[in-house]
């Protein structure tokens, strides 16, 4: 029974937190991992267009709100999502064709739009902070969990109750819809396979008469989404506030390239390997231990390895060990 609480409790505040968290990752790695393999730069705006997407999302989420729309037991987010990704496409097909546009066009070197993207992160941090605030910002409703700690525990007579949040399930049913679908689109569609083709050769595949403006513009529009939809999990499993999406960057950048920048399925492996790493080092397992060891032995100290506070310096921490000894990721980088 104590192995089955230890069980319980290492799921509560590892496996499922993890699995979640690790989605959130996944979905923003694919992101930066698309602009990298079709635009051919590292987009340091990334996780400031996460805010900006969830900023959308918020705000007519209040509007709804406001007006007595909800989505019964699922968050009135959601029905909000559809309209958040349409802004924030239009943000990104705006910024492109007034700032990215003309350094493409002058086929500069790639560390100047990565420079570039710098200077766009700093404006939209500016603006999502300044239209929002800069402090947490919760609009999650609807039911909270799909299981209780205490349903748990009635049902199985345990010591140790397990809590799935609604938010949790949502991520990882949203997460496992989206990257399908993309998936789909990149592999089946015409436009999806004119997008690999000018990511694997783009001089071929312009005198193959593929429109590099249209591959250009169905990228930010997909990176778009995949941004919203990331923040907005994001935002719904834990708070908004625009400074925590800045901070995202590290992780989602590590996801990236620990699973091989350019390489779609390593962008999905980085951001699981990244969030449970960040979740188990950060975790304190005197409880865990405490059911599994015997009651003399039992551990007085946390058993702890890191401070919570110390989280992303695990992302910084793996990202280092990986371009020391595998520049290539766990999944060899490639283009789309």
């Amino acid at each position: 029974m104590d192995f089955l609480n230890a069980i319980v409790a290492f799921a509560n505040f590892v496996l499922v937190p993890g699995t979640a968290y690790g989605a959130q990752l996944a979905l923003g790695a694919l992101g930066v991992t698309l602009i990298y393999g079709i635009l051919r730069f590292s987009n340091f705006a990334h996780g400031d267009t996460m805010a900006i997407g969830t900023m959308f999302v918020i705000l007519i989420t209040w509007g709804f709100q406001s007006v007595g729309i909800s989505f019964g037991p699922l968050p009135t987010a959601l029905l909000a999502l559809p309209f958040g990704i349409v802004l924030t496409g239009l943000v990104l097909v705006g910024t492109d064709k007034v700032v990215y546009q003309f350094y493409r066009q002058r086929k500069v070197k790639p560390v100047v739009l990565v420079m570039v993207s710098l200077g766009v992160m700093f404006i939209m941090n500016g603006l999502t902070r300044f239209i929002i605030g800069p402090d947490d910002q919760r609009f999650a409703d609807g039911e909270r969990f799909l299981i209780s700690a205490r349903n748990f525990k009635e049902m199985t007579g345990l010591d140790e109750g397990l809590a799935i949040k609604t938010t949790q399930g949502i991520t990882v049913i949203t997460a496992v819809i989206v990257v399908a679908i993309l998936f789909w689109f990149l592999n089946k569609t015409r436009t999806g396979k004119s997008m690999r083709a000018y990511s694997d050769n783009e001089d071929l595949a312009l005198l193959s008469g593929i429109n590099p403006e249209r591959v250009v513009l169905y990228t930010w529009l997909i990176v778009a989404a995949l941004a919203t939809v990331a923040g907005t999990l994001y935002g719904l499993d834990k708070s908004f506030k625009p400074f925590t999406y800045f901070q995202l960057l590290l992780p989602i950048f590590a996801a990236a390239i620990v699973g091989g920048l350019g390489n779609p399925l390593g962008a999905i492996a980085g951001g699981f390997v990244i969030a449970f790493s960040e979740v188990t080092v950060t975790y304190a397992f005197k409880k865990v231990a405490t059911y599994v060891m015997p009651e003399a032995l039992a551990p007085d100290g946390l058993l702890q390895l890191m401070s919570t506070d110390y989280k992303f310096a695990v992302s910084f921490s793996i990202l280092i060990i990986v371009l020391l000894f595998k520049p290539t990721g766990l999944l060899k980088g490639q283009s789309v």
